[in-house]
């Protein structure tokens, strides 16, 4: 029994300096990960940073960004070239001058490389190439051809692959190509602008003047979202009675697709719309289903066309539609300081939001719904 005691005592020391090592080594291994963490942050916010300078160029594509980091410096910076050029992570790896130093580096990048032939080869395919052995990966690729295989095919060739690093940032930062690939219609932003009141515009009157109810600073930020959307949005009623261009004059940006919804014949010169400053795409309501899901048809439609983002301008019974079938991802409402006793309501939703911010005169709600 004593023998046996002392097998004990003497075992529980041993425990007790194992315990003490154990604990010691966890508390520097949190360490560790702590560093690395804010470091993944880091050069993840850095992606997100500069791959906003694809905005309203890449579509479909994402507009990716990419940072190559050897011994906590940056060497390598790149992202998305406009539709048909080269990725993110191309651009960044050709930036770097000296190519040995990528054996040694980490690369960063707000989305999983691609592992398939598109317009470009697979950036996998370079990334294994040039030997980079650990790549930090925001979110993974929701396109079919991808998800998940291009972080497979990197662990294959012995890459070391980090996800998740400020994934919901990232999620937030790619909800277009998202939205279209896991949803299956485009990322939605509803627009418009109403009186202190409730109102879009007066009833119709002979006046062919266009009553505005926002001011110009609102009015070239309106143009400003245009230019970083795929496609614009309006119905037949919206063409007929304002005329409108819906193009990016008043900044410097590619003009986006105009979409019409119509069951008219439209197809007229007097018709802003149908000039030479954009496509323009006319849906033919006569051709869809005649129910109460217009909206969901009119996205499928458009997901069909590979349009991954579009504002939705008017009138108000076309944006309702949306509202009423829950397709729409962003609302931005401006109230101006104008009152109309009678005239067209404005469209409603329940959806709270939080403080309007002060664009000149105006104010601007920002709304949003179903952000993953």
């Amino acid at each position: 029994m004593t023998l046996y005691f002392v097998f004990i005592i003497q075992n529980s020391n041993i425990l007790i300096i194992n315990l003490i090592f154990v604990v010691s080594n966890i508390h520097i291994y949190s360490k560790v990960i702590k560093r690395d963490i804010a470091l993944h942050s880091k050069y993840i916010k850095r992606c997100i940073e500069i791959a906003k300078n694809g905005l309203g160029t890449t579509a479909p594509n994402p507009m990716v960004g990419c940072v190559i980091v050897e011994d906590n410096k940056i060497i390598g910076e790149g992202y998305t070239s406009p539709y048909g050029g080269a990725h993110a992570e191309v651009n960044a790896i050709d930036s770097v001058k000296d190519k040995i130093r990528l054996k040694k580096a980490t690369l960063y990048v707000t989305l999983e490389p691609c592992s398939h032939h598109g317009k470009t080869p697979p950036c996998c395919d370079l990334i294994i190439a040039h030997e980079i052995p650990k790549v930090v990966i925001g979110c993974i690729d929701a396109h079919e051809k991808v998800c998940g295989q291009g972080i497979a095919r990197l662990r294959a060739s012995g890459c070391e692959v980090i996800l998740g690093a400020e994934e919901a940032l990232c999620k937030e930062h790619h909800k277009r190509f998202l939205t279209y690939h896991l949803k299956k219609r485009p990322y939605i932003i509803l627009k418009w602008a109403q009186t202190k009141n409730g109102f879009v515009a007066p009833n119709k009157t002979s006046s062919k003047r266009p009553f505005w109810i926002s001011g110009k600073m609102s009015r070239q930020l309106v143009h400003q979202w245009r230019a970083e959307e795929q496609a614009i949005l309006v119905g037949a009623n919206t063409v007929i009675e304002d005329n409108p261009s819906l193009t990016t004059r008043h900044v410097i940006g590619k003009n986006p697709t105009r979409i019409v919804i119509s069951n008219k014949k439209l197809h007229s010169k007097k018709y802003a719309v149908f000039n030479a400053d954009a496509e323009t795409i006319v849906l033919d309501t006569a051709h869809l289903k005649n129910d109460k899901h217009l909206a969901g048809q009119i996205c499928e439609k458009l997901f069909e066309r590979k349009i991954n983002s579009i504002i939705v301008e008017g009138g108000p019974k076309t944006i309702q539609q949306f509202i009423d079938e829950n397709l729409w991802d962003e609302a931005r409402v401006f109230e101006g300081n104008a009152e109309i006793e009678n005239g067209i309501k404005a469209p409603k939703f329940s959806i709270r939001s939080s403080e309007a911010l002060k664009v000149g005169k105006d104010r601007l709600w920002t709304f949003t719904n179903n952000l993953f």
